[in-house]
């Protein structure tokens, strides 16, 4: 745990040295920011829609698109920069096993998207104050966004672990969830049978439920496994490095 930790302090600072980092945390802030004043306007010029299943929905959803363009931009140099500069190799001399390499890397990228996310809720506060309103779907929304960054964040480490071009790094995890996206979009093309199989593959749909205000168990077990089978990914390729002379 500690070196883990040791791991995650490192990349943190690496991070904040970097003009990404703060580029795509003012866009994201920006674009959520924007989301949520135009929902909300709708919302009171429309009148009388449900807050809850309403208001928060749509934020909720506007913010996924959001998580789903930054994130892969922020996890594309976790390993693919050092892979390129060359101090990947450097890590490996260091006693740190692939596991805590890979969970402090992990970390420090869930921590810098939990960050942005505490800023996204000055809106929601301001709103309470104005108009008090009931948290839970809130709180269900923000439980949502958390596990669908972890899916995200998962796929982009296991994307940065294979190349050393952060672009292509980037590419493919848009690749991949973009993919979850769209591959129920046409339930006539793919057919009956394939279209449920996929349905419950889709990250987006096992989304909807908490954007709705709704925690389902069976949506929370789905986008931590997927996380979690990334993350398994992620660590069978750092360690077939092995196997390949590097170790």
């Amino acid at each position: 745990m500690t070196r883990t930790l040791r791991v995650c302090r490192r990349e943190l600072s690496s991070m904040c040295r970097t003009p990404l980092a703060a580029v795509l945390g003012a866009v994201f802030v920006c674009l959520t920011g924007y989301f949520f004043y135009s929902d909300v306007v709708f919302f009171v010029l429309v009148g009388g829609a449900n807050q809850a299943s309403g208001l928060w929905r749509f934020v909720f959803l506007d913010d996924r698109l959001v998580a789903l363009l930054v994130l892969p931009l922020l996890t594309m140099r976790l390993f693919a920069e050092e892979r390129k500069l060359g101090t990947l190799e450097l890590l490996f001399t260091y006693p740190v096993r692939d596991g805590e390499l890979l969970a402090g890397k992990f970390l420090a990228a869930l921590l810098t998207y939990l960050g942005l996310l505490a800023a996204t809720a000055l809106g929601p506060a301001l709103l309470y104050t104005l108009h008090p309103f009931a948290v839970t779907p809130l709180l269900a929304g923000y439980l949502g966004l958390l596990l669908l960054g972890t899916a995200f964040i998962a796929c982009g480490l296991a994307a940065s672990v294979v190349t050393e071009n952060q672009v292509v790094a980037a590419v493919l995890t848009y690749g991949v969830v973009v993919f979850s996206w769209f591959a129920t979009w046409n339930e006539a093309a793919i057919g009956e049978r394939v279209a449920p199989v996929l349905l419950q593959l889709s990250l987006f749909d096992h989304f909807y439920g908490f954007a709705q205000g709704v925690i389902d168990s069976r949506d929370v077990v789905f986008l931590l496994g997927f996380s979690a089978l990334f993350l398994f990914l992620a660590h069978r390729a750092l360690g077939a490095r092995a196997w390949r002379g590097l170790a």
